[in-house]
């Protein structure tokens, strides 16, 4: 695509020695290792090139440690580098929220979530410790993020006091702009970059093309908990600027067929998605990295990657293979 494509869709650009994908991938918490697992078997792809990744939250940091990996050691020392970023994740979950047969069973620690919606991160800690912050800085080498020319690098987040995205691009990247990305306004107090507040970007919107989805757009049946409430409010909100985004892609190309943009190249656009399987998984899941649930999702992304490159490899750069006005209208 000629433009970045979250985790919602690949966006593509033709090239003569290979078909080359933007990428855009989107949050979700833990449930980013269904990205792991689809850009694990995209990187095995080798008539696929990447030119650019966009990223939010969990979509940020996958999209990082990427491009660390790429820059490091070419596409097997970027699937190492996701795979042992997931392994510490993992890890550091165990050591903070140890996996008890319940909460096993429950996909997550019930306590906690119970202290997420009656205390905010400023009253909880006060002191602002982050271990999550100091597992980024040990596994990412945020100078070579800022020198790696494998990819175009970009990360979203949002401004709290404007409601603004801000984008943040690849050669000033560091570890408070990829904290400021992934910054979850009931479990973390807000990132300052330069003077500036920010949370989660995809409360702003989310990247301008969505390659993977992890966060269902819909959702059947009515939540009647508080807590299911809020988790239903908060997905709506992330899916906005999905919608808004991909009906403006689709007035485009329109504007291109009819002839009345001259010189417009059609956006082409395509989905590896997880909705179906994301709606079926509890809501809380999304803060459970126990390894087993990490791998669980991990799989089900290759299987999908698999499945989709099976299906419509010979297609990028020809044609997308989604209708956008059917989806989002």
């Amino acid at each position: 695509m000629d433009q970045p494509t979250h985790l919602r869709g690949i966006g593509h650009t033709a090239k003569v020695a290979a078909k080359t994908v933007n990428l855009a991938l989107q949050g979700g918490g833990s449930h980013g290792a269904f990205t792991w697992g689809v850009l694990d078997r995209l990187l095995e792809e080798k008539g696929l090139a990447f030119e650019g990744i966009t990223g939010t939250s969990a979509g940020t940091v996958n999209a990082v440690v990427l491009a660390d990996g790429l820059a490091a050691g070419g596409r097997e020392g970027a699937r190492e580098a996701l795979n042992a970023y997931w392994r510490k994740v993992s890890l550091l979950s165990s050591r903070i929220l140890p996996p008890t047969p319940l909460n096993k069973a429950m996909d997550f620690p019930l306590g906690f979530v119970f202290l997420t919606y009656f205390a905010s991160p400023y009253q909880m800690n006060p002191l602002n410790y982050s271990p999550f912050k100091e597992l980024l800085r040990e596994t990412i080498n945020f100078e070579r993020i800022r020198q790696q020319k494998a990819v175009k690098l970009f990360l979203c987040a949002t401004n709290v006091q404007t409601a603004k995205i801000k984008i943040f691009h690849g050669e000033e990247i560091g570890l408070e702009h990829l904290m400021a990305s992934t910054c979850l306004p009931l479990l973390m107090q807000a990132v300052e970059v330069d003077g500036e507040y920010y949370w989660d970007g995809s409360y702003a919107g989310n990247p301008a093309i969505f390659p993977l989805v992890v966060t269902p757009a819909e959702r059947p049946g009515i939540p009647t908990t508080s807590p299911a409430i809020m988790n239903r409010m908060q997905e709506i909100s992330f899916n906005t600027a999905l919608i808004r985004e991909m009906r403006t892609i689709d007035h485009f190309n329109r504007l291109i067929d009819e002839g009345k943009l001259a010189g417009g190249k059609r956006l082409l656009v395509h989905f590896i998605e997880a909705e179906d399987l994301v709606r079926d998984i509890p809501w809380w899941s999304r803060l459970n990295a126990d390894w087993d649930f990490v791998m669980r999702l991990y799989e089900l992304g290759r299987a999908r990657a698999e499945e989709w490159l099976k299906d419509n490899f010979e297609r990028i750069g020809v044609e997308s293979t989604v209708d956008l006005k059917e989806r989002y209208y």
